[in-house]
């Protein structure tokens, strides 16, 4: 075995020539999934005049350069492009702060997975709750209406969006 499992970093093998050209490209390839931000994607065309260190998502049918890495992280580095193939759950995010996340064979942007979200140590959205149902008969505000607008409420304390006190 000559590179990791996952992240696939080369290894430096016993009496190998030239170890820091190895070691450097491990370096490369941390530099561009630790922490990544990408510019934008996915994206089938390369960009003509990247930055350094510039990072991008490849779309599905990418042309140039990046023709055989369909799907990849793609950084330009002073050595050219370096690509990282995703891995499942890999995360990135993009310079206008959406979340991506690479599951099933593809690239979901703005979708967050949680079972709750917490605000300064307060649930403000949890699970979802059943269904209120709509309130029937009546013409005039009635015990059925207070009890449709209680369970509403209850719905909104339930996910934290008001106080329950």
């Amino acid at each position: 075995m000559d590179e990791t499992n996952r992240l696939a970093l080369p290894f430096i093998l016993p009496g190998q020539a030239q170890k820091e050209l190895f070691h450097n490209e491990a370096l490369q390839i941390l530099d561009t999934i630790v922490q990544p931000v990408v510019k934008g994607g996915p994206a089938n065309d390369p960009p003509s005049d990247p930055a350094l260190g510039a990072t991008y998502i490849v779309g599905p049918s990418p042309t140039g350069a990046w023709a055989d890495h369909p799907g990849a992280v793609a950084a330009w580095s002073d050595g050219g492009w370096r690509f990282v193939e995703p891995f499942e759950g890999m995360e990135v995010s993009t310079s206008s702060g959406l979340k991506m996340r690479y599951a099933s064979g593809q690239w979901d942007t703005g979708q967050v997975l949680a079972s709750a979200v917490l605000i300064g140590g307060q649930k403000v959205v949890g699970s979802r709750a059943p269904a209120i149902p709509d309130p029937t008969a009546g013409t005039t505000v009635d015990q059925q209406a207070r009890g449709s607008i209680v369970q509403i409420l209850n719905a909104l304390r339930l996910h934290g969006l008001i106080s329950a006190t």
